[in-house]
């Protein structure tokens, strides 16, 4: 299966392609990018290089939050512009798998869970628990935005070392001090890792509930929160 992968959902933008889970070509900016300049770029390079080398595209796979409202709008508009276009399912990635894909495994202890951590805003995160099994990524516990104090996690890391990684976990250190709490630096939700998630068999099944055009006209991406605008100061505008 050839997939587009686009990924938008913080500060880094990424695209990919992907064959049978493995990325062949792949763009991205992990820091500070400007998401409505660059992505198309990326996905124009990556379209070109597809058709030059005859990868006949299967479907796009878009990481669909939860994560920055402009950065997941921006992945959304051009996914389903490209689908439309080229009469191609839409396959829906949840981000903080993303995020736990772009861990290498083979650095973690066997039986580790994973905390991954996007930013909120303040002590907010939005996260979830997860631990690999059969080599298959597992849901521990459900996507939430969780305030973060020094109660946090605490049951669970009384049983299992925890490793927390994402732009969200570096001002949970203060926080989060149990010894079974481990802090990886520097990892970012890259699109070249999405592939293996969008082939997966729930989202597969996914795939085909919003498969039909008409259908996917009303795919929104998953923000967790509303969307709140900080209070105008022109005056004359509320």
């Amino acid at each position: 299966m050839t997939i587009l992968n686009i990924e938008t959902s913080t500060s880094s933008c990424s695209a990919a392609i992907t064959i049978d889970g493995q990325s062949v070509a792949s763009r991205a900016n992990t820091n500070n990018a400007n998401h409505a300049s660059e992505l198309p770029v990326f996905v124009e390079q990556l379209l070109q290089e597809a058709d030059s080398k005859a990868w006949h595209l299967d479907a796009v796979a878009l990481s669909q939050g939860p994560g920055s409202y402009t950065g997941l709008r921006i992945g959304t508009s051009l996914a389903k512009g490209i689908c439309y276009g080229r009469n191609i399912p839409l396959i829906p990635v949840d981000t903080l798998q993303v995020l736990c894909a772009s861990i290498p495994m083979t650095d973690l202890p066997a039986g580790a869970w994973l905390c991954p951590m996007l930013d909120a805003r303040r002590m907010e995160v939005y996260t979830a628990l997860y631990r690999f099994e059969s080599n298959q990524l597992q849901a521990i516990s459900p996507v939430q935005a969780m305030i973060i104090d020094e109660q946090s996690f605490a049951e669970e890391l009384a049983t299992h070392p925890i490793y927390f990684f994402g732009n969200g976990a570096e001002k949970c250190k203060a926080v989060i001090t149990h010894p079974n709490a481990h802090f990886i630096s520097n990892i970012v939700p890259q699109a070249k890792y999405m592939g293996n998630l969008a082939e997966t068999k729930n989202n597969i099944q996914d795939l085909n509930n919003i498969q039909d055009l008409k259908q996917m006209a009303y795919y929104e991406p998953f923000y967790l929160k509303e969307f709140v605008a900080a209070p105008s100061h022109i005056k004359g505008l509320k």
